[in-house]
This record gives C-alpha cells, structure tokens and sequence, in this order.
C-alpha cells in the first residue's frame, strides 16, 4: 500500500465515558469565542424558528398529532434527523475508520425494510384515527397485548435515548473545557433538556418535526464539508490506497456472521429487518408518518427517508475512512484514542477552522436535542394513547387540562431520561451500536406480535400476551450474556431470535394451556 500521511504525535483520545480536555496549549490554539457565540446563536435561534412554525397548540390532538397536515418532506427529514442523531454523527465515522463503508451498506438493508413497511404496514395505520402504533395490536388482541406493548417501547426507548443523550453531552463537555469552562455532566444534561423541554412543550409534534428539518440540514452540510476539507487535505494516490485496503467495500466479508451487523447477510437481510421494526413498530418513527396528510404523503415521507439515510452514512462513512488514509492506517490505539467514538469529534475540534468548528458542533447538539425532542413527544403520546383510563384518572386528581397534562407528562419523562443517562458514563461498547442493542431487545418481539397480528389469524391473545411479556426479559438476558466468539451477539441477530423467542413461547403456552387468561374471542379487527 502507497504510503500514508502519519498522524501528529500525541493526539490525545476521547474515550465514550469520559472526555478529557488536550493539553493547554493545544486548547488556545484550536479553540475560540469565536465558535461558541456560533454555537449559542444558533441554538438560540432554531427552537424560535421551530416554534414560529408550529403554530400554537390548543390541544392534545395539536400538539401530539401535528394535526395531521405536515408536509411529506418535512416528515421525510424528520425521520432522518430522528433515526440519526448524535450516535450516528459521532460513531460512524469512527466504525468507518475501523471497517470501511460498511454502513453504506447496512442501508441497503434499510431501503428494503422501508419499502416493506410502506407497502404492508402503512395501510394499517390509516384505518383509524390511532394516536400511537400500539392501537393496532388493542385492536387485534386487547388492550392488555396494547398496553404490554406500550410499556416495552418505553422502557427501551428510555434507556436507548439516555445512551444518545449522554453521547451528545461529550462533544459539548470538550468545547467548553477547551474555553476553560468546566461543568459537571450532570448540569450539561440537564441544560441540554431544559432547551429541548422548552420548544417541545410549546410547540408539540409540529415543532419537533420543523426543528428536525433544520437539524438534518445543519449537519449534513457540516459532513459534506468535513468529507471535503479531508478530501482537499489528503495526497495524491489517498482513493487507491483506500481502495487497497479494502475501506471501500460496504460488507465485512471476513467478519463473524453472529457478531458482526456488516456481514452480507446481516446487512441486508438484519438491516431490512431492523428498518422493519423500528419503522413499522416503533412508536418514535410511526409518529411521524400518522401526521402525514395521506397514505400517500406517508409513503414519500418514508421511502424518501431511506434515500436521506444513505446519503448521510455515505458522508460519514467516506470521512471516516479520510481520516484513516490521514493518520497513516493506525488503528485508534495506536493513534492515540481511547475508542473509536472519539475519532470524529476529535477532529472536529482540532482540526476544523473557527466558525466551522462552532457550527459542527452546534449541529452535533441540537442532533441530540431533536432526538430528544423525538422521543419525548413519541412517549408521550404512547403514554396518554396506550393508558388512556389511568391518563384520565390523574387528570381528574390533578385538577389540569388533558393538553396541559400531555405537556406535564412530557417533563416526567424529561427528568427519567436525564436521570437514566448517567447508568452510561462508563460503557466501553460504540455508543451507536449499544443504542441499537437496546431497542433490539424489544423490537424482536413486538415485530412477532405484529407479524401475528398480520398473518396469523389463530393467534389468541391469551397466549400471545404472556409469551410477549416473558420474551422480553429473555432478549435482555441473551443481550448481556449471549456472546459467540467471545463478543456480543450482532442487533440484527437479537430481533430474529426475539421473534423466535416469542412464537416458540407462544406455542408452549398454546399446548400445555399454561396461560392463567380465560379464552377470549379474538377481537375484530378493523375493516379496511
């Protein structure tokens, strides 16, 4: 292989725990005032802009459904920047640096699944007037299979958001201290929700899905210039070196088949899967596209998603590997970092100019606070859709609107999240690829039951019921314990054997009549 440039002597690394900042006389040369005022304008002046077009919100139905009426384009970007977010811009590049473009490939995977959803999924959504995807599976089996549901999304999507929330902090936790600004995480946590609660409780669903569109468009400008910059920077020979070494295949060939998500099939048929699941189960993504004005508009907002997705990992992939040719192939040991999440957000702040710098980051902050902003109203919806009585009854006791209890509903789970990102402070795992482990764990099973519900008439919800909620806890077990080869087992791998986890109980629960439920008869479903 043609000779590499080498990298700097002493780089410091970022480890996904803990951020140290570089020595002094590196801070006062790369950092400056310059970038934060950047940074705080912008932030300033997206959630003002979000909710100017938002609107104002009169009631629960305003403000966690959108009314209903957003155009297909602005929910297209909402689904990129909410499926994206800051574990995509910090790890990807990192994994690309590491293996290539395989993520490139991985949304392949993605493309299929969406279509599947498009074509299969969709349609069942449009039937009613559902506030979250769980009304599907009450409709089919009750509202004790609905509410099982409901209360696996968001314990996941807890945990899951937390992993994002914590990994957003770090790049923020690094500019500061390079200002000589030091605060402790969990006041930048909490900072970083206050802003978010703030446009998410005043605007709603319609100015979570504006401020997500700005946020798509921030940083995929800034990884368009980061690939560019890299690309300006990098030698003559840089793309056949790269090409030598195998960093522009989109599969890992030669990784294990049940630990890695990159392999062919894992990519392809995991990857279709995994966009299966989240996009056709998951509350967070299914939010969105019950807030188109058609199932037409629906469709476009999700197919043109998948194309969204790809160009982005594309960008981030390709500056990852840019990143590799510029520090000569050291692995990120050798070059000086704790893991290869530091990788990208070193550059960033090191290496990108002032101005640029202070933006990219502002980008990587405001892509943790539209991920937020996502899941808050996607919880809170599931909350006041999937427990409707219990919402009621508080309701009542507090004496509050049905709007103004949606809102305090959004600050509860508000607080939870910060509480629960601090369990993350010393995970050793790529931040994108534990976040993805997590919701793994429940989408297995509740892309069984929806499968079941589809496809499998004879299924009783007496059965099914408790075999969904003994599934669960075994996904989690088979996460932390199931480790072929010594390494964890690959996320597209976890949602295929939660399916089977969930119709191999299903059936012993079926034939030995363990069930302690009376035999229901299976509710109607809705005609289409």
């Amino acid at each position: 292989m043609p000779a590499l440039p080498r990298p700097r002597a002493g780089l410091p690394g970022m480890a996904f725990s803990h951020l140290g900042p570089a020595p002094r006389h590196e801070q006062d040369h790369t950092m400056s005032l310059t970038d934060l005022l950047v940074m705080l304008a912008y932030l300033a002046a997206m959630p003002v802009v979000a909710l100017m077009l938002a609107g104002r919100q009169s009631s629960p139905t305003a403000y966690l459904e959108g009314h209903r009426d957003l155009p297909w384009w602005a929910l297209c970007l909402s689904l990129v920047a909410t499926e994206t977010s800051t574990l995509t811009v910090i790890s990807v590049p990192g994994i690309a640096y590491g293996s290539g473009m395989v993520f490139v490939g991985l949304a392949l995977g993605y493309l299929v699944g969406r279509a599947i959803v498009a074509w299969w999924f969709l349609p069942l959504y449009q039937q009613g007037q559902m506030l979250s995807a769980y009304d599907w599976l009450g409709q089919c089996f009750g509202p004790t299979m609905q509410r099982l549901a409901s209360a696996t999304f968001l314990t996941t999507r807890l945990l899951a958001e937390a992993v994002r929330l914590f990994a957003g902090m770090l790049p923020l936790a690094t500019m500061l201290a390079a200002l000589h600004i030091h605060l402790p995480q969990p006041v930048l946590l909490g900072g970083i929700m206050l802003l978010t609660l703030f446009y998410t409780v005043c605007g709603g669903l319609r100015a979570v899905v504006w401020s997500d569109s700005i946020q798509f468009g921030l940083y995929l400008f800034g990884a368009t210039a980061c690939a560019l910059l890299l690309w300006h920077g990098a030698p003559a020979g840089t793309w056949h070196s790269l090409q030598q070494a195998g960093r522009l295949h989109l599969f890992a060939h030669d990784a294990p088949l049940l630990n890695s998500p990159f392999t062919p099939l894992a990519a392809l048929a995991g990857g279709a899967l995994l966009s299966v699941a989240s996009h056709g189960t998951d509350q967070l993504m299914v939010q969105r596209v019950l807030a188109a004005r058609s199932l037409r508009d629906a469709r476009l907002a999700l197919m043109g998603s998948a194309l969204g997705v790809g160009v982005l990992f594309a960008l981030l992939s390709l500056t990852g590997v840019l990143l590799w040719a510029r520090n000569g192939g050291l692995t990120p040991a050798q070059a000086g970092y704790a893991s290869p999440d530091a990788i990208f957000p070193a550059y960033i702040v090191r290496d990108l100019p002032p101005g640029l710098r202070g933006l990219m980051l502002a980008g990587i902050l405001a892509a943790t606070m539209g991920s937020l902003s996502a899941t808050l109203s996607a919880m809170t919806a599931a909350s006041v859709g999937d427990f409707a009585p219990l919402c009621a009854h508080a309701t009542r006791r507090l004496r509050c609107s049905a709007l103004g209890f949606a809102r305090l509903v959004s600050v509860v789970w508000a607080c939870a999240l910060v509480a629960c990102a601090g369990l993350f402070a010393h995970a050793s795992q790529s931040a994108i690829l534990l976040g993805l482990s997590i919701a793994a764990c429940g989408y297995g099973p509740m892309l069984g039951t929806f499968v079941a519900g589809m496809a499998m008439p004879r299924v009783q919800a007496r059965t099914l019921a408790p075999a969904f909620a003994l599934s669960v806890p075994c996904m989690v077990w088979a996460m932390l314990a199931l480790h072929p080869n010594g390494h964890p087992l690959a996320f597209a791998w976890l949602i295929v054997l939660g399916m089977m986890v969930l119709f191999g109980l299903a059936g012993l629960l079926h034939i030995m009549h363990l069930s302690p439920y009376p035999l229901p008869a299976r509710n109607r479903r809705p005609k289409s």
